[in-house]
C-alpha cells in the first residue's frame, strides 16, 4: 500500500475506535493545560476532531523541505559571491570639430575662441584635449574553483581596461579577463596575485531546477555589497530579444549591480547566472532573468580552455513560420525555420541554400521554429557536416552542409549586419491590399509601397508606406507581369496565402498575404 493511502487508513481506524470508546461511555475528557491547571472540556465529537487535528501535520510531512531560515545556505554560499568593479580606461567619445559641453558657438561668435583655448584643466570631459576621467561599473560575480576563477556577465566588463574583485570581508584583489562570450552575456575572471590563497567557491547545478523552486539571489545591486533576496523560480524557457537561448525567470529581487552574480537553489548549487530585468520603472518590479546553468557551465568551461567559444555556422538569415507562410509554402504544419536571406560566402550558399527554403530538420532532429534551429546549429562544432532537411517548390530534399564557425567579434559580426547589395527590381503591385510604384532611382531596391489597406491582411501582417517588395512567391518581380506570374504560381498549387519578401529600411523579411478569394 502507498505511504499517503497506509496514513489516510490509520487516520480513518484512529476515528472509528475513538469514537467507539466515547460511545460505550465516555461522557468527556479533560485536557490540562500545559502553562497551567484549569481543565478545559470536549463534547465527544468536538475531541474526536482535535485527535484528528493534531495528527494531520503527519500527512504533511514533504513540507519540512522548506527551511524556516535561508540562514544556513546563505553562510555557506556568500563568501564565494563578489562585487566587481570595473574602469573603463578613461575613453572619452571626442568629436572632431565639436566642444562637448559648450554651446555650439559659430567660428565668428565672439566667444568662440575663448571657449577653444581653455586650459586642459577647466575643459569639459569630452571635449578636445580635455583629461580624459575613467568611467566606472559595478557588477557581481562568483567564485567557481578554489584557485579563483569567477564567472560574471560579459555586458559588465566589456572594454574594461581594469578589473577588481571584491569579497564580503573587504578583500580586494585584481582580476584578469579569461574570456567573454556575446551571445549569452557570459565572461570569466582569474583573480591575479593570489597563488597561496584557497578561495571559497561554488559549482553550477546538476539538476535542472523546477518551476515553484525556492531560490536565493546574491550580488551587488546599487554597489551595497553582499545583498540577498529570495523568491521562487518563476518561469523556465523565456526568450528575452537576446539570441536563441532560453532564460530562466525568477522574482527574487534583482536590481542594477546584480548583473553577473548567481542564483541559488536549496542545496547552495548555481542555477542561473542574473542578466537582465524587466523594469519599466528601472527598479525591481519581482520579474529577472538569468542564464540557466546548464548553458552557463558549457560556455564557462570553454571559455577556461581556450579563451573562447566556438559554435557552429549556417550563414542565413531565418524567421519562424506563422499558419499563412505555411500555406503559402505547402506545408501542413507551421513547423520549421523560412531562410529570409543567405549570406554570401558563407556555408549556405556554398552548399545550395536558397532563400525560401524552409528548414524542417537538421541530422533528422525536427526544427521547431527558428530559435530551435539557431540552437541546434550553434551546438554543433564548427567544420561539421550536417543534413539539412528544407522544404523547397513542395519537396522534401536533404542537403549537406559543411558548418562554420560563428563570428564572435565586434568586427565579423557588424560584417554580417551590413546589408548586402542585390540587383535592383521593379514592380507596381495592388491586388493583395496595398499599392506599389516603380522606383525612380535605378540604385534602390525592389519596389516602395505607397499605400496600404487598413483592413488588408497586408496591414495585419506589418506592410506600411515605404517598404519595399522584393519578390513575389520566388519570382523577381521587374513588371506587372511577373507579380501576376508569382500570385497565378500560388494559385495553381492551391496556395491560400502569397509569399513575398519584403525590405523594411535595412532590414529584410518574409511575409506571406493570403490571396482574396474570387
Amino acid at each position: 500500500m502507498p505511504i499517503e493511502a497506509r496514513k489516510v487508513s490509520t487516520h480513518r481506524a484512529a476515528g472509528v475506535r475513538q469514537y467507539r470508546a466515547l460511545r460505550n461511555g465516555c461522557a468527556a475528557v479533560a485536557l490540562i493545560a500545559a502553562a497551567g491547571v484549569s481543565a478545559v472540556f470536549f463534547s465527544p465529537t468536538q475531541q474526536a476532531s482535535a485527535q484528528l487535528k493534531a495528527e494531520a501535520p503527519a500527512a504533511e510531512a514533504p513540507a519540512a523541505r522548506v527551511p524556516a531560515t535561508f540562514a544556513d545556505i546563505v553562510e555557506r554560499v556568500k563568501p564565494a559571491v563578489v562585487s566587481i568593479s570595473v574602469t573603463n580606461g578613461g575613453k572619452a567619445d571626442v568629436a572632431s570639430e565639436g566642444l562637448p559641453g559648450i554651446p555650439d558657438l559659430p567660428e565668428d561668435h565672439p566667444l568662440h575662441d575663448f571657449f577653444k583655448n581653455l586650459p586642459k584643466e577647466f575643459r569639459p570631459p569630452g571635449a578636445p584635449n580635455a583629461p580624459r576621467r575613467p568611467s566606472l561599473a559595478q557588477g557581481s560575480g562568483f567564485v567557481i574553483s578554489e584557485d579563483g576563477y569567477v564567472v560574471t556577465n560579459n555586458h559588465v566588463i566589456d572594454e574594461a581596461s581594469e578589473i577588481q574583485v571584491q569579497f564580503d570581508e573587504n578583500r580586494k584583489y585584481d582580476a584578469e579577463l579569461i574570456g567573454t562570450d556575446s551571445r549569452t552575456d557570459l565572461a570569466l575572471l582569474k583573480i591575479k596575485n593570489a597563488e597561496n590563497t584557497k578561495f571559497t567557491y561554488v559549482k553550477f547545478a546538476d539538476q535542472p531546477a523546477r518551476v515553484g523552486d525556492w531560490v536565493l539571489a546574491v550580488g551587488n545591486p546599487f554597489g551595497l555589497g553582499g545583498t540577498v533576496t529570495a523568491g521562487i523560480l518563476s518561469a523556465q524557457g523565456r526568450d528575452i530579444g537576446s539570441g536563441p537561448y532560453d532564460y530562466l525567470q525568477i522574482d527574487a529581487a534583482v536590481n542594477r549591480g546584480n548583473s553577473g552574480g548567481p542564483t541559488f537553489n536549496l542545496n547552495g548549487d548555481v542555477i542561473g547566472v542574473n542578466t537582465a530585468i524587466y523594469s519599466p520603472s528601472g527598479g525591481n518590479v519581482g520579474i529577472a532573468f538569468a542564464v540557466p546553468a546548464s548553458t552557463a557551465s558549457g560556455v564557462i568551461a570553454q571559455l577556461k580552455s581556450e579563451g573562447t567559444v566556438s559554435r557552429g555556422w549556417l550563414g542565413v538569415k531565418i524567421q519562424n513560420i506563422d499558419e499563412d507562410m505555411a500555406a503559402s509554402l505547402g506545408l501542413k504544419e507551421a513547423k520549421g525555420a523560412l531562410i529570409s536571406e543567405v549570406t554570401p560566402g558563407g556555408p549556405a550558399e556554398k552548399a545550395g541554400l536558397k532563400m525560401q527554403d524552409a528548414v524542417v530538420s537538421v541530422d533528422g532532429s525536427e526544427i521547431t521554429d527558428s530559435r530551435d534551429l539557431a540552437r541546434k546549429i550553434a551546438d554543433y562544432s564548427p567544420n561539421t557536416a550536417v543534413d539539412v532537411g528544407i522544404w523547397r517548390d513542395g519537396e522534401l530534399k536533404t542537403i549537406k552542409v559543411d558548418l562554420g564557425r560563428f563570428p564572435t567579434s565586434k568586427e565579423e559580426l557588424a560584417a554580417l549586419n551590413k546589408s548586402q547589395p542585390s540587383e535592383a527590381k521593379t514592380a507596381p503591385l495592388d491586388q493583395l491590399g496595398f499599392s506599389l510604384a516603380a522606383t525612380v532611382d535605378p540604385n534602390e531596391e525592389g519596389l516602395r509601397i505607397t499605400d496600404v489597406d487598413v483592413n488588408s491582411d497586408a496591414a495585419r501582417k506589418g506592410l506600411k508606406a515605404g517598404d519595399r517588395v522584393l519578390e513575389v512567391q520566388g519570382v523577381k518581380v521587374a513588371s506587372v507581369d511577373d507579380v501576376a506570374k508569382g500570385v497565378k504560381q500560388a494559385r495553381d498549387k492551391g496556395r491560400t496565402a502569397v509569399l513575398m519578401h519584403i525590405k523594411s529600411g535595412n532590414d529584410k523579411r518574409l511575409v506571406a498575404v493570403q490571396l482574396k478569394k474570387d
